[in-house]
């Protein structure tokens, strides 16, 4: 059985069910916080709190906007452009390249320098990254490939270091923090399928077009406008509206600011070390960090292959509904978090992370096991409704373990073996049946790993549903 173009109603019937999945979930998910604002137990019930999350949401939702924005048309962009296959897998390869190295150093200056800076340093930086796509120049795309590295991996460290730190410095409960996580990742799954939207009608604006410069018949070095320059353009818009609300309704918060007399980059460098060192020691935070490489690779291999392993070689010259399928992923996400909301109310982070990590695993090992494409595309919603589970959780769980002091030196350097195994994906030609089968066992690693962590937890009692998050002497008693 394999899937054409012409059976599109039958992803539309599987778009259907998700959708009606996560509307139950969510009727459900309303219906336990009225109870709880009912007998007080809700975070709905502290106007605070609500004031700060929405200062905090307003913000992440436009910085992953400007992020969607431009993920569907990179690889257009430079394809239109006349570079070839190998060339832009260099161009991807150089920007997680970046990201792996000068990311793993400015989480330690996003400590000691203070997190909203570096905030508004990856609106800089992104916006830049985009301006660069308007050149057709491979020197100027590789720029633009470097800085957008480096935004990734603040992208992914600082904007939750602030917002935790902030959190906790408001005394806020323990718990809310989990509620605060899966909005997050339940409204970056609409704003996902808004961005896919949004980005469709501005390519198709106007057509690619040379705006000054260009060299001869190749338009090399000329700087361009229209068709796939226009998501960029307006994922710089909507980074602008993003930084704004960080400048003027964000306070500045820090690590460890090294304030004995360090210089600043000696400074930095300290914090850097202090955090391998913490990894190293602390069996807790080295779980933390291998779960998240471990997932997040397969996440992103899975990116990789899932087009090819839903388009049959039979079916040449056809084409998937490619944006229906991919608003139906987000909306699994969208009920994976939703069912994060209602599933921790009555049990542990830790102990619902553990079984997201195993059905994970069992759902991308279905590729390995047949052809069935309606089999395989069941499996893929439900992986991505365990990452709908998993990002909540995860945020959550590092909130707990990870001191403060070096929280975004640590998140950037748990995502350097995450990039090397998206590096080791781009580089190798790596079967698709081989590629799933390295998925699974990766989430099962993750599964493995969350069964010791937890087991700490309780051994060590420091972690406990309700408990505030670890600070540095709490993070070494876990050792």
């Amino acid at each position: 059985m394999a899937y054409t173009e012409s059976e599109a109603p039958a992803f539309l019937f599987f778009f259907c069910i998700s959708v009606l999945i996560t509307g139950g979930l969510l009727h459900k998910k309303w219906k336990g916080s009225a109870e709880d604002d009912a007998n007080g137990k809700s975070a709905s019930d502290s106007v605070e709190f609500k004031k700060f999350q929405k200062t905090y949401l307003v913000v992440y939702f436009c910085v992953m906007a400007g992020d969607w924005l431009q993920g569907p048309y990179v690889y257009a962009l430079y394809d239109s452009y006349g570079f070839d296959q190998h060339d832009i897998a260099v161009l991807f390869v150089a920007g997680f390249g970046s990201s792996m190295i000068f990311g793993t150093f400015l989480g330690s200056f996003a400590d000691r320098f203070g997190r909203k800076n570096f905030c508004l340093i990856y609106i800089a930086s992104y916006i830049l990254s985009c301006l660069t796509k308007h050149v057709n120049s491979y020197n100027w795309l590789m720029l633009g490939r470097l800085l957008g590295g480096v935004s990734t991996s603040l992208l992914y460290s600082v904007f939750d270091s602030w917002m935790i730190n902030e959190h906790n410095a408001r005394t806020f409960d323990q718990s809310w923090l989990s509620d605060t996580f899966a909005m997050a990742i339940f409204g970056n799954s609409v704003v996902a399928i808004l961005a896919g939207l949004v980005a469709n009608a501005a390519a198709g604006v106007s057509d690619l077009h040379v705006v000054a410069g260009g060299n001869g018949e190749t338009n090399d070095g000329s700087l361009m406008n229209g068709g796939f320059c226009a998501p960029f353009d307006v994922a710089i818009l909507i980074l602008i509206v993003g930084g704004l609300f960080i400048k003027n309704t964000w306070g500045e918060n820090y690590g460890s600011r090294g304030d004995g007399g360090d210089s600043g980059l000696e400074g930095s460098i300290k914090v850097l070390k202090k955090g391998f060192k913490t990894i190293v020691e602390n069996k807790a935070v080295m779980l933390c960090g291998l779960i998240s490489s471990l997932f997040e690779g397969s996440m992103f291999t899975f990116v990789f292959m899932w087009t090819p392993a839903l388009t049959p070689s039979a079916a040449e010259g056809e084409t998937l509904p490619f944006g229906l399928i991919f608003a139906t992923f987000m909306v699994a996400c969208m009920a994976g978090s939703t069912l994060f909301s209602i599933v921790t109310k009555i049990t542990p982070v830790e102990e619902v992370s553990k079984y997201t990590f195993c059905v994970a695993s069992a759902s991308l090992f279905i590729p390995v096991l047949t052809n069935n494409y309606t089999l395989i595309f069941v499996g893929f919603l439900v992986f991505e409704g365990c990452v709908g589970l998993y990002f909540p959780a995860i945020g959550t769980l590092k909130g707990m373990v990870v001191p403060e002091s070096q929280r975004s030196a640590i998140y950037n350097i748990f995502r350097i073996p995450l990039n090397v195994i998206v590096l080791v994906v781009l580089l190798s030609k790596i079967e698709m049946t081989s590629a799933f089968f390295c998925c699974a066992a990766m989430l099962f690693g993750a599964a493995l790993c969350q069964f010791k962590l937890v087991d700490i937890l309780k051994t060590t009692k420091n972690v406990k549903d309700g408990d505030k998050p670890s600070t540095e002497v709490e993070a070494e008693s876990l050792l």
